[in-house]
């Protein structure tokens, strides 16, 4: 008999083969699964977001601008006289207040939508914002005030609102009456 070392490649194969016996060949492995695909990206909605922003400073830009001594005064014409003068004169408890001094316009964009969603939320039917006499532009206007008054013109749930009573702040500050749900 010969030894193992006497067989070339060719019988070793052979010898492989037969030892193993019949074969099966595996289907092929499907691809190692692709990294995960990223979550959509809300793009109209950020466009909508967008538009909306520039449009509003467009609104800003085409509005009479306020200056820093100017009342801001607006009622709907569901609210009564009568209560409205009350709230001209202060005779109405804020039950919050917002306070935007030294925050950019965006800032305080953002912060009085957030303010007026908690205050519906908690169903307070009269808070105060806090808007600053001062300008810190170039054209001397008070970005702040005339932010706060077009916003809140435009909001269905601010029924009223009027520049504080001096004792409450004159007119760095606007006391705004809200809707219940």
């Amino acid at each position: 008999m010969a030894s193992p070392e006497d067989h070339d490649d060719d019988d070793d194969a052979a010898l492989f083969r037969q030892a193993i016996g019949e074969v099966k060949r595996l289907p092929d492995a499907a691809a190692p699964p692709s990294r995960p695909r990223p979550r959509p990206a809300a793009r109209m909605a950020e466009r909508d977001e967008v538009e909306a922003r520039s449009e509003f400073q467009r609104g800003l830009a085409d509005m009479a601008l306020l200056e820093a001594a100017d009342v801001l005064s607006f009622r709907r014409a569901s609210v009564p006289a009568r209560v409205f003068q009350r709230l001209r004169k202060g005779q109405f408890s804020a039950q919050d207040e917002l306070d935007l001094h030294g925050a950019s316009a965006l800032q305080a964009e953002s912060l009085l939508r957030e303010f007026l969603l908690e205050a519906r939320a908690h169903e307070w039917g009269c808070v105060r914002i806090i808007h600053g006499k001062g300008s810190r532009n170039e054209r001397d206007i008070p970005v702040l005030k005339n932010l706060v008054d077009r916003l809140l013109r435009q909001r269905a749930d601010v029924l009223a609102f009027h520049s504080a009573p001096p004792a409450q702040g004159g007119t760095g500050a606007v006391v705004v009456l809200l809707s219940r749900r």
